[in-house]
C-alpha cells in the first residue's frame, strides 16, 4: 500500500506481511486448497479493479492479520472485568484497547467496541434509548429495579410501552439507511416511525422542514446519518430540534466516521459532541476491520453497556482485537492527511462528471461519495452498475431522490473515494476515473427483455470494456494495493 495506507512502513513490512500470508495460505491449503485459491484470487480481483463502492476499503495487513488468531475461540459475553465466562484476561485487555483508542480517536466520553457490525451498534443504541427513556422509568414507577421483579401484567404493560415508541430517520431514497426506520427492517418494525426527506429542488436537507416534522411527530428518536447523501450535516441544529421535542439525538457516522476521525469534519459537522449515542461501522472511511461501535454520553453508557446479551451473541474478540489495531492506525497524524485526501478526491470526481454533463444529486460533494443519476445516459442504475464492472469499474447501484425505479433498479450509482485514495490515487487519477465512468455510460444501451424494455438488460459497444480496462490498469498498476505483498 501507498504514503496513505495506515501501515506503509516500506520494503521491510512489505516482505514480513508476505511471508506471513504465504505461510498461512499453505496452512489453508493443507485442508482445502479451494479457499486458499479463492483467497489469492480475490487479493489479485482486488489489484485489477477499480474499487469506488463508497462503504468499501483497504485494511492494512496488521488489521487483517489480527483477526486471524486464537481470540477467534473465545467466548466473552460480558464486559471488560465482568464476563460470564473464566479466562477472559486477555480478551479485557483487547476490549479495552479498543474503547480507549476509540474514546481518544472521537473525544466521546464512553465507547462500546462489541457490535458485529453497524445494524449491531444501530440496534444496541435503540435498545440502549428505550432502556434508558422508557424501562427505567417504567420499573421505578412500578417501584422495581429488574423486569423479572415485575408481574405479568405489569410486564405486558411495559412490554407494550417499549414496543409503542416513535423514530423520526431519513427517509432511504434521500440518503438515510435500512435501519433508520424503513419498514422492511427490524428498525420499522420495533418503532412507529417516519421519515424526513431533502429538499426537492437542491437535494439538501431542510432543516425547519425537519423541526416541524419532529414537533408534529413528537418522536423518541430522532436519527441523523447517512448511507447516500453526498452532503454534510449540521448536527447542532438537529441536537436543537432533537432538544426542542425531547427526543433523543442518535447519529449513524459509519459512512463518515474516517472523515470525523481525521478532524475534516469538526465544530457543528462533528457528531460525536452533539449526540446523545453515535454508532459507526469501523470499516468503510475508517479504514478498519468490518465491525461496529458505539459512542454515548454518561447518561447512555449503562444502558449501551449491556449490548450483550441485550442484543448481541458473544463478542467477536479477534475483531475487537482488530478494531483496536485500526483505531490506533487512526489516531496517527497521517490519517489525518488521508481523510482529508478522501474528501478532496471525492471532490475532484464530482467536478469530473459535472465538466462532462454529468448529473449529481445535490449538484455535487463535501464529504466522500458522489451520487450520479444515470437517467441522463438513457439506463437504470441496475444497467449502469453492471457495464461500468464489465469494464473493471466497482460501483453499486443507489436510489436518488423520488427513484421512478425503485430501490432494486433505481436511476443512481453511488461512487465514494476512500478506497482508491489509500491506495494513493489523487485529483488527476479521480479526473480520469470520472472520464473513464462517462465513456462506458455514453458507450451503453438499454436491451429489451421478452416483455418489453428491461430495466437489467443493456449492450455495451464492441471495445468498449477492453479500452477502459487498459485504461483503468495504467491507473492502478501506478497506485499498486499492497505495494511489496507477494503470495
Amino acid at each position: 500500500m501507498t504514503s496513505s495506507s495506515p501501515s506503509g512502513q516500506g520494503a521491510d513490512y512489505a516482505a514480513t506481511a508476505s511471508e506471513a500470508y504465504r505461510a498461512a495460505l499453505r496452512v489453508i491449503e493443507s485442508v482445502e486448497p479451494r479457499v486458499a485459491e479463492a483467497t489469492r484470487k480475490e487479493l489479485a480481483d482486488q489489484r485489477g479493479s477499480l474499487k469506488l463502492i463508497a462503504s468499501e476499503n483497504y485494511a492494512s495487513p496488521a488489521v487483517l492479520l489480527t483477526m486471524g488468531t486464537w481470540f477467534s475461540d473465545k467466548y466473552a459475553e460480558g464486559t471488560v472485568g465482568h464476563r460470564f465466562y473464566a479466562a477472559c484476561q486477555n480478551v479485557d485487555t483487547v476490549e479495552a484497547l479498543a474503547a480507549e483508542h476509540a474514546r481518544e480517536l472521537f473525544g466521546a466520553p464512553y465507547a462500546y467496541a462489541q457490535p458485529h457490525s453497524g445494524i449491531d451498534a444501530n440496534l444496541v443504541a435503540y435498545w440502549a434509548i428505550l432502556a434508558t427513556r422508557v424501562e427505567a422509568p417504567g420499573l421505578a414507577e412500578l417501584g422495581a429495579k429488574h423486569v423479572n421483579d415485575l408481574s405479568e401484567g405489569d410486564w405486558e404493560k411495559l412490554r407494550a410501552k417499549l414496543g409503542n415508541q416513535r423514530l423520526l430517520g431519513m427517509s432511504l431514497d434521500t440518503g438515510g439507511h435500512l435501519t433508520h426506520g424503513f419498514r422492511p427492517n427490524i428498525s420499522g418494525k420495533m418503532f412507529h416511525q417516519r421519515q424526513y426527506g431533502t429538499d426537492p429542488a437542491t437535494g439538501f436537507i431542510d432543516y425547519d422542514a425537519v423541526a416541524a416534522a419532529a414537533r408534529e411527530f413528537k418522536p423518541l428518536v430522532l436519527v441523523a446519518g447517512y448511507s447516500a447523501y453526498p452532503r454534510r450535516v449540521n448536527f447542532a441544529k438537529m441536537r436543537e430540534i432533537a432538544d426542542e421535542v425531547g427526543a433523543t439525538l442518535m447519529v449513524d457516522m459509519a459512512h463518515f466516521a474516517g472523515l470525523v476521525a481525521g478532524k475534516v469534519f469538526t465544530g457543528d459537522e462533528d457528531p460525536v459532541p452533539h449526540a446523545h449515542i453515535t454508532t459507526t461501522t469501523t470499516h468503510k472511511s475508517l479504514r478498519g476491520p468490518r465491525g461496529g461501535l458505539v459512542l454515548a454520553t454518561e447518561e447512555y453508557a449503562p444502558a449501551v453497556d449491556k449490548g450483550c446479551p441485550m442484543v448481541l451473541g458473544g463478542p467477536l474478540s479477534h475483531v475487537m482485537a482488530a478494531k483496536a489495531v485500526a483505531l490506533a492506525e487512526a489516531r496517527r497524524p497521517e490519517f489525518r492527511a488521508y481523510a482529508q485526501a478522501v474528501a478532496d478526491n471525492a471532490q475532484a470526481l464530482a467536478d469530473g462528471f459535472i465538466k462532462r454533463d454529468g448529473s449529481l444529486v445535490t449538484g455535487g460533494t463535501d464529504n466522500h461519495l458522489v451520487l450520479l443519476d444515470v437517467t441522463s445516459f438513457g439506463l437504470t442504475g441496475r444497467q449502469a452498475e453492471s457495464a461500468l464492472l464489465d469494464s473493471g469499474i466497482v460501483t453499486n447501484r443507489n436510489a436518488v431522490p423520488a427513484d421512478p425505479n425503485g430501490a432494486w433498479y433505481t436511476s443512481g450509482i453511488r461512487f465514494g473515494s476512500p478506497a482508491l485514495t489509500t491506495r494513493g490515487f489523487g485529483a488527476d487519477d479521480f479526473d480520469r476515473v470520472a472520464e473513464l465512468v462517462v465513456e462506458v455510460l455514453s458507450n451503453t444501451q438499454p436491451a429489451a427483455g421478452p416483455n418489453g424494455p428491461s430495466k437489467a438488460k443493456y449492450t455495451l459497444a464492441d471495445g468498449t470494456a477492453e479500452r477502459v480496462r487498459a485504461a483503468a490498469a495504467e491507473l492502478l498498476d501506478a497506485n499498486p494495493l499492497y505495494p511489496g505483498l507477494t503470495l
